[in-house]
């Protein structure tokens, strides 16, 4: 098969742009991003991951001075190490540290305080798909993860705040249908009740075009094993590519105010579906689908596939399992919006504060929950609805995990 080119793809069939989103508002403000990172300590945490990886490589652009690196990925570490030491343009500072640690960790804390203080920390530890909801042990995880570790981090920061400190969210925390979103609106909650003491961003944004782990990612593995595409036909999303995720949050980071939530300003006919996605992708290999009926008749064709076939298996189906939104959102209706800053990005400007008093007592009633000897899904989902108004939980019974 021909070699597959993930940024051209990318450009020409997902977010249709030969240029980033932003690049009009990073031009526009070059000269204050250079004078707010040149000669800075940043602190990345998660940097391992797509989105953090690329805001690493964007700020790289304006010359800090040191940067620290954690995240328990040792493996994606070493190759964000490669990527950004064989990219050209890139100016990589003499001091350029990764730890494979995990930042809920006490060895975190030694890093921190021997290290610093660090002029911008960004945050990008994260559980971040959907089907990380299973059960209420993935939940329990995945609120630890999302909401109670980044309390624990702005506790830590209290102690030698930086400049500037941003957290990634994600649309799902917009009217959220799943834990996941739920959890990212529960963090958001958290690190504005922290606001006052701390500048502190986050941003909302598009679904990740070939991430990590993602479903577009996944496409690449499969056709790689000779094993068919699966996806949802009627699920449609924006996307923006990995360059923009680290251009948005760096952005967010640097120039927002403190307590601005952003995100992109993409218009409802640019979302895309996955089987539309899944076709345009087989083309580039010089295939096309052949649809199948159900998941096993898809794996019979793909054990008897030649390199010289035309056409390659593929299983669309309806969405079916919890959690599942057929389309995203960045705001909701109650919250002010900023869409005059910038050219490509918007800004929730009122977003509630709650008070710490009101957080601390909030996680005691999640921390009750979890020590139930019998707890189950619901019982954190129930919690979770309570302190989150416009939060519904879709549940069907199915997990992604039963997906190919």
């Amino acid at each position: 098969m021909a070699i597959f080119h993930t940024t051209n793809f990318i450009s020409k069939y997902i977010t249709g742009r030969d240029k980033s989103l932003f690049a009009n508002d990073i031009e526009n403000n070059h000269a204050l991003l250079n004078q707010r990172i040149e000669d800075k300590s940043v602190l990345v945490i998660g940097g391992a991951g797509t989105i953090g990886s690329s805001f690493i490589k964007a700020i790289m652009h304006f010359n800090p001075s040191k940067i620290y690196v954690i995240d328990i990925n040792e493996n994606g570490l070493t190759e964000l190490v490669r990527d950004v030491r064989s990219s050209n343009g890139l100016n990589v500072p003499k001091v350029f540290v990764t730890y494979p640690i995990n930042f809920g960790d006490p060895v975190f804390e030694k890093i921190f305080r021997n290290a610093g203080p660090f002029d911008i920390v960004a945050n990008f530890a994260a559980h971040k798909h959907v089907r990380s909801e299973k059960d209420h042990y993935s939940i329990e995880a995945m609120i630890e993860n999302n909401v109670i570790k980044a309390k624990k981090l702005l506790d830590i920061l209290l102690e030698m705040p930086p400049q500037y400190f941003f957290c990634v969210s994600t649309d799902k925390a917009a009217n959220p249908v799943n834990v996941m979103g739920a959890s990212k609106k529960l963090m958001e909650d958290v690190i504005l009740s922290y606001s006052t003491k701390i500048p502190i961003t986050t941003a909302r944004f598009a679904n990740v075009a070939f991430s990590n782990g993602s479903l577009l990612f996944g496409f690449i593995e499969r056709i790689m094993k000779g094993q068919p595409l699966s996806s949802p036909s009627d699920v449609k999303r924006y996307f923006v590519s990995p360059e923009e995720s680290g251009q948005l949050c760096m952005l967010a980071c640097i120039l927002g105010e403190s307590g601005d939530i952003f995100f992109p300003k993409l218009k409802t006919e640019s979302m895309k579906t996955f089987a539309e996605i899944a076709v345009e992708f087989l083309k580039q290999f010089n295939k096309k689908p052949l649809l199948c009926e159900s998941e096993q008749q898809a794996k019979e064709r793909a054990a008897t596939l030649s390199d010289k076939s035309k056409f390659y298996p593929v299983h669309f189906f309806k969405s079916d399992t919890s959690g599942e939104k057929h389309f995203e959102e960045f705001y909701t209706e109650k919250e002010s919006l900023d869409m005059i800053r910038f050219k490509e990005l918007g800004i929730v400007k009122n977003a509630p504060k709650q008070s710490l008093e009101d957080i601390n007592v909030m996680f005691g009633h999640l921390q009750e929950v979890f020590n139930k000897k019998d707890l189950k899904k619901q019982d954190i989902i129930t919690i979770l609805e309570s302190y989150i108004p416009n939060f519904q939980h879709i549940e069907t019974g199915k997990s992604l995990d039963q997906k190919m």
